[in-house]
């Protein structure tokens, strides 16, 4: 059975780090754009970061939400199936359940799009808490 199941949540102070991880069992994340998403208590869930399939140079293609930029880095490794999501500098606003998904890109992908429509597969997240 194809999954994805996100893990590394927890409760943190501000200003520190946590990294989830994203792991794929029953597919192979090499071909699909991979994306985070979060929804915190009482808000839509929103998109905060993806990372392409293929690399342009050997470089992976990333995006961020402005709410993330420069403290979240996303990364994957085919290897193992699995993308991360290094966390720094926490925030309670922060404070959220984090998805992870993947969308199949057919052909060469170097691009990815903060989108819900289209991703085939999520997993059930992970509750990440920041405290203030």
């Amino acid at each position: 059975q194809a999954q994805l199941v996100e893990s590394g949540g927890g409760l943190v102070q501000s200003g520190g780090s946590l990294r989830l991880s994203c792991v794929a069992s029953g597919f192979s994340l090499e071909s699909y754009v991979i994306a985070w998403f979060r929804q915190a208590p009482g808000k839509e869930r929103e998109g905060i970061s993806c990372i392409s399939p293929h690399t342009t140079n050997a470089v992976y293609t990333t995006l961020y939400s402005d709410s993330v930029k420069d403290r979240f880095t996303i990364s994957r490794d085919n290897a193992v199936n699995t993308a991360y999501l290094q966390m720094d500098n926490l925030k309670p606003e922060d404070t959220a359940v984090y998805f992870c998904a993947a969308e199949q890109f057919i052909g060469y992908g170097t691009s990815c799009r903060l989108r819900e429509y289209g991703m085939e597969y999520w997993g059930k997240g992970t509750l990440v808490n920041v405290s203030s």
